[in-house]
Formats: structure tokens, sequence, C-alpha cells
């Protein structure tokens, strides 16, 4: 199939990356083109909007900021739906709601088209090297048909069912770690109190039972100062905000990814530090 991607951010390029490497055909669309340099110098095409990527391609990708992101490149004037051919198949893999995802799954067959929301877990290191985590749902038979292009960039890929039930498997995913984002950035903070030598520990940690991928991923970088983000903070906080929304419509208290929320809050809204990775947690326990 050929195949359009929309959203050329630090996940985005990892992905597309990979899908040239595997032989497919990509054009890309971005809401600025500069952005796209890397994978338009590797092979791929450029379309000015999303309504052209998808009047080229059967295969539909997506992976921006924000719902609302989302809603635009399917939804606006020159979205998506605006260019969609009918038997194609769109797939959202930015984290979003699993509401808009039952909507774009809905106007998609109003379009004729299937679609597969498809949210993936691995970070910046995950996206690069094809070890991505691919939760997915929708369709069943557009996963069967998408199945093989999500195997050339992730490692794992799990179908869970109908249309929002990839985006609930990401919100498991995304409170799972605000409690190791958390812990590492408590344990490095302890740690440097109690004048431990941090390497040793993390190496020492990192060989029991505190070992976890975040851990092993991000106290490198925090012990290199290094906050470059392999996911954005801000982007993080929106998702624990789903996800707690999503609790409360279920009728759960989740007090731990509460706490999560708040630490995250102080670091975007009150320090500035969206654009920063998520390890950049630790700066507001020096505030």
């Amino acid at each position: 199939m050929q195949i359009g991607f929309i959203g050329t951010g630090v996940m985005g390029t990892g992905i597309v990356l990979n899908l040239l490497k595997a032989g497919q055909s990509v054009v890309v669309c971005n809401r600025t083109k500069a952005h796209a340099a890397t994978v338009l110098d590797a092979g791929a095409t450029w379309a000015e909007t999303p309504a052209t990527v998808a009047q080229q391609s059967q295969l539909v990708m997506t992976m921006v900021g924000y719902p609302s992101d989302v809603e635009e490149v399917y939804t606006g004037e020159q979205g998506i739906f605006a260019g969609i051919q009918a038997g194609s198949i769109v797939v959202d893999m930015t984290t979003s709601t699993p509401a808009l995802a039952v909507k774009l799954t809905d106007l998609a067959h109003d379009h004729g088209a299937q679609a597969l929301d498809a949210p993936v877990s691995g970070g910046d290191v995950g996206a690069k090297n094809a070890t991505l985590t691919v939760m997915v749902g929708g369709d069943q038979a557009a996963y069967d048909r998408v199945l093989p292009i999500f195997q050339q960039v992730g490692q794992r890929v799990n179908y869970f069912g109908g249309a929002g039930k990839g985006q609930h498997t990401k919100m498991a995913n995304q409170i799972m770690i605000a409690g190791t984002m958390t812990g590492l950035t408590e344990m490095l903070v302890y740690a440097k109190a109690a004048e431990l030598d941090l390497p040793q520990v993390l190496e020492t940690l990192s060989s029991g039972g505190a070992d976890n991928w975040s851990m092993d991923n991000y106290v490198p970088r925090i012990l290199k100062d290094d906050y470059t983000p392999g996911f954005f903070a801000k982007h993080f906080l929106k998702d624990l905000r789903i996800a707690l929304q999503e609790a409360d419509r279920m009728g759960l208290d989740l007090p731990a990814t509460k706490q999560a929320k708040l630490l995250y809050e102080a670091m975007v809204d009150d320090f500035g530090l969206g654009n920063d990775g998520t390890q950049g947690l630790i700066k507001t326990y020096e505030h």
C-alpha cells in the first residue's frame, strides 16, 4: 500500500524512517515542512495538506500532539476526510481520547474506509530502533491488513478490540509509567542527599527488583544533564489528564496517578518545562 504519514515530530520521524528502510513508499505532511527534512532526505515525498496525503494513499497514519490536533487533521477543511479514498485505512498513532477514536472510526465508515487507534510506547529509542509496543483498537479486518506494517516499526503489536480499546490500553500504560517516573526521580533525590555514588546506585538497582524501563533509559540521561525529549513532558501531562478523565468516567479513584499529574503540572505549568523530556521532572525538586 502507498502509505501517508502526518506528523514528523520526534516519534513520527523515527517511524517514517523505519518504514522507508523496510522499502515502503511514504508521502508525508507536517505543520512545518522544515521539520520533515530528515524523512524527506531519506526518500519520503511531500504533500501540502492532510487531504492531499489521503488522496494519494491507501493507508494514512497520523502521529500529532493533542486530541485537538488529531481532530483538525482528520476533520478540518483540508483534513484527511476531505480527501480520503473508499477502501482505505486510517491509523491514528497519537495518544488521544477513546471517545475521539470512536468518532473517527464512525466517520471513516461514513466514507467507506476503516480505522484503527494505535498508540505506541517506547519513546524516541523505540521509534528509532523499531522496537515500539503498538496497542491497537478498531476494525479487525483493518488490523489484519496493517499488521505487517506495524511489525516494521514495532517489536510487540497487540489488538485489544473495537474502537478506543487501543487508547484505553495506552492509558493503562501511562498510569504505570507515571509511577516509574516519580519513583526514579525521588530515588535520585534521596540517593543524592545520602551522598551515594549515583552511577553505582543505578547499576545496583538495575540488577535487582527495582529495575524498570524508565530508570534504565532516563537516569543515564539525567546524570548527563540531558533533558532532550524522548517524550515531551507536556504530552505526558496531557496523557495523565486523559487517563484521569477516563478513570472518573468509570467511577475509579487513582490517587497515585493524581499525584503524578500534580507533579507534572508543576513542571509544565509552573516552571515552564513542558518541552523537556519527562525525565526533567527532577528539576521541579530543585525548585
